[in-house]
């Protein structure tokens, strides 16, 4: 028996801290002992029963985790191999990581950076692999720090903070645009150049604005998304990662017919695990690991609903990660 955070759905969908078996899990070839998990904005979601994340129950919420190999049947792990998993539907289609143990197909696995620890790689977690993502995305596409500033939206949250030190570690000129301003000092500590109101950038866009930013990293969607389009700079970048703020996008083709703008969707889910290799190799060279200190949380599975409803709320800074054997 192990404790699990287990989402259910009888009549009404419930979420309850429970102890249950390997029967609970899906079917896969490696099962690991979870050291620590995380919570994300698409698990608070689903844990406070928001529709379009969960797509069978019962469900094991938790879109990643780090552990240790327990069992294997997969040729590449073997028993106390160290792994970590984001995304391929865990937490929504499998059974996910807000447990003490996991069984997965090994395919999605990665083995655990020799550099990085498993608390380390959590705090990280699907939020900073995403970032890394986007900023491989600029790069790709020729966005360098000369090119000039990047803006990143939701910048308080997991993506944003981790997005905000890589750029600046890189060298490119960060601007920050936050709903919460009193995390200004926060987000400076973390490199960015400036801070904005998110206000700014809530009302409706125009089809073009002054150009000012050659790339942009956005968690949110929505008028946020479209407002950052409006003022990328001719030729620049947008990568789009979330939707925080909705899943419209009201804006017009101008930007990308005469600006040529490039907009870019960024998929953690199922991004090839060539992409993941590379992102998590480079997490470990262009991370200031010592700012994750200031930018995370350590919370057992018995306070991950509180939290999760303070994250739909906006009242977490930086990473949760989740001590599922505290």
């Amino acid at each position: 028996m192990f404790n699990a955070l287990v989402i259910d759905k009888n009549g009404e969908q419930t979420t309850a801290l429970k102890s249950v078996d390997q029967s609970l899990l899906h079917e896969g070839d490696v099962v690991i002992d979870i050291a620590y998990s995380t919570l994300n904005y698409k698990d608070a979601l689903a844990i406070c029963h928001k529709p379009g994340v969960v797509k069978q129950w019962p469900m094991i919420p938790g879109i990643d985790f780090a552990g240790v190999v327990k069992s294997s049947s997969h040729s590449r792990f073997k028993a106390g191999d160290a792994v970590l998993l984001n995304g391929y539907g865990v937490g929504e289609k499998h059974t996910g990581g807000l447990a003490q143990q996991a069984r997965v197909n090994g395919d999605w696995l990665i083995p655990l950076p020799e550099n990085l620890s498993l608390k380390q790689s959590m705090a990280i977690g699907t939020a900073g692999y995403t970032s890394m993502l986007c900023v491989l995305a600029l790069e790709k596409q020729g966005v360098t720090p000369e090119s000039g500033p990047i803006l990143v939206t939701g910048a308080a949250g997991g993506v944003g903070s981790i997005a905000i030190s890589i750029l600046s570690k890189l060298g490119y000129n960060v601007t920050a645009v936050s709903g919460r301003l009193e995390q200004e000092s926060y987000l400076r500590n973390l490199g960015a150049n400036a801070v904005l109101p998110r206000c700014e950038f809530e009302g409706e866009a125009k089809p073009l604005s002054k150009e000012k930013y050659a790339g942009v990293v956005d968690v949110a969607g929505s008028n946020i998304l479209a407002n950052a389009i409006a003022q990328t700079q001719y030729g620049g970048v947008v990568t789009a990662c979330g939707l925080a703020a909705g899943m419209d996008l009201p804006t017009s083709v101008a930007p990308f017919i005469l600006r040529g703008v490039k907009l870019i969707g960024i998929d953690s889910v199922m991004a090839p695990m060539e992409q993941r290799l590379e992102a998590w190799q480079r997490l470990t060279v262009d991370l200031e690991l010592s700012m994750l200190d200031d930018a995370i949380q350590c919370i057992p599975l018995s306070g991950v609903q509180e939290v999760a409803q303070q994250l739909l709320h906006g009242q977490v800074r930086g990473r949760v990660i989740v001590d599922v054997n505290a």
